[in-house]
């Protein structure tokens, strides 16, 4: 059987996140690759010039189409800027009873730049994060999930997990990039416990489409069969060499792609 995941996110004309960075990293980890477009946008290294949302109605329209046919294994879940359609998803992820569901709530580009709508946080709190198998926060978008202040230390970053975690999801997966020292050490917050992942810490500012890269990982290693914890780590490996390899590539002049090929090429 063909392992398949399924990305339901924002497409980056610049090709360094969302939808391009899922697929790319699906196709990266052996996996077959479909896509739900939430919302264009005009994007490149530098930022985000304009974002066009899609249709509720027509969000809904494209997930009845590819689970209504494809078998799908995992589904990840990436930028969803307003309400209506942060419904559209969670109606359509609950009427094809999907339960590997990997959430990335996505707010803010690497450039600085918003992608979500203030109205929008707690809908995605109430509606959407309940419904996940694994929630994937920064540090940032950790501190605007609970309407805290961002985590300092790891001690901070578990209580932070552990509030998410009070929100519904099966787990939450708080990311430390954002932080500072030698290590990247990111935490895996379950019911039954948190595990700690660490990885040496990259210096490049080629750091586009990280969180996306990450969370399309875990969706396809759970795809293929693997337990979360493993899907964790395994994905955690990939973004680590995708960012140690990202110097490689000269794609525009701001915050570049990681290497999302960096096995093949």
């Amino acid at each position: 059987m063909t392992a398949i995941a399924l990305t339901i996110a924002g497409s980056d004309s610049g090709g360094g996140a969302g939808i391009q960075a899922d697929l790319k990293t699906f196709s990266a980890r052996g996996v077959y690759g479909a896509s739900v477009i939430t919302a264009l946008t005009a994007q490149n290294t530098k930022g985000v010039q304009g974002i066009h949302d899609v249709p509720p109605d027509f969000v809904a329209a494209q997930i009845d189409s590819v689970l209504s046919d494809l078998k799908v294994g995992a589904v990840k879940i990436g930028m969803l800027s307003k309400p209506a359609v942060i419904e559209a998803v969670a109606a359509g992820v609950a009427r094809h009873g999907m339960t590997k569901v990997v959430l990335d709530p996505v707010m803010v580009a690497a450039s600085g730049d918003k992608l979500l709508s203030d109205d929008a946080i707690d809908t995605l709190r109430t509606v959407l994060l309940p419904r996940a198998v694994v929630v994937t926060p920064n540090l940032p978008e950790a501190a605007a999930l609970l309407d805290e202040g961002v985590a300092e230390n790891e001690d901070a970053m578990r209580a932070q997990g552990e509030r998410i975690l009070a929100l519904g999801p099966k787990a939450v997966l708080i990311k430390g990039g954002h932080a500072s020292g030698p290590e990247s050490v990111d935490l895996l917050v379950e019911e039954h416990g948190v595990t700690r992942l660490s990885a040496a810490r990259v210096a490049t500012r080629n750091t586009h489409g990280t969180g996306c890269t990450l969370s399309s990982a875990i969706a396809a290693e759970l795809a293929k069969g693997a337990s979360l914890a493993d899907a964790v780590r395994e994905a955690k490996a990939y973004l680590s060499a995708a960012l140690a390899a990202a110097d490689t590539l000269e794609i525009g002049s701001g915050h570049g792609p990681v290497h999302h090929f960096h096995a093949f090429w």
